[in-house]
């Protein structure tokens, strides 16, 4: 018979950018939307989301549903900051801002990427415990690379106390 994983080894499994891949495309909500994460780097640096659209994600005027655009780049950010940080940093969502520029009915893409430039000077501002609101823009683009909504959202870190 197998054994239970411990909570050591399920976070170690969420932590591996496969098998994480492979959760969060069974997730109900992206499922419902029809999102995919296509590819997340080994080192948590880059997530690239796809989104088709479907009969079912399709608004009143029968192009992507914009709450559907946001869900695909919403937890990314968080939790690939968790995974670069570590154990040690508390990371939440704070704030978001979508602007829609352009309407469409065709996949669209994001590729959302944190920067070494990025992940030091998080590390900085947070290295005696100080809460730090990194902002990020993110640009879902459409197949033929034309941006159709910039994603702007505000994180919130801290590094855990002793």
């Amino acid at each position: 018979m197998g054994q239970k994983a411990t909570r050591k080894e399920q976070k170690s499994k969420l932590s591996s950018p496969t098998f994480f891949k492979r959760l969060i495309n069974l997730y109900p909500p992206y499922l419902g939307a029809g999102i995919k994460v296509t590819y997340i780097k080994e080192d948590w640096r880059q997530v690239e989301v796809r989104l088709k659209m479907r009969w079912y994600n399709r608004n009143a005027f029968g192009t992507h549903f914009g709450g559907s655009i946001y869900s695909m780049v919403d937890p990314h950010l968080a939790l690939m900051l968790t995974n670069l940080l570590g154990r040690d940093y508390i990371v939440w969502d704070k704030s978001a801002h979508i602007e829609f520029v352009k309407a469409s009915k065709k996949p669209i893409r994001c590729v959302i990427a944190i920067s070494q430039e990025e992940l030091d000077d998080i590390i900085q501002h947070t290295e005696h415990g100080e809460k730090y609101h990194p902002e990020f823009k993110l640009e879902i683009l459409g197949e033929d690379d034309k941006l159709i909504a910039k994603v702007y959202k505000e994180l919130y870190v801290r590094k855990k106390r002793q």
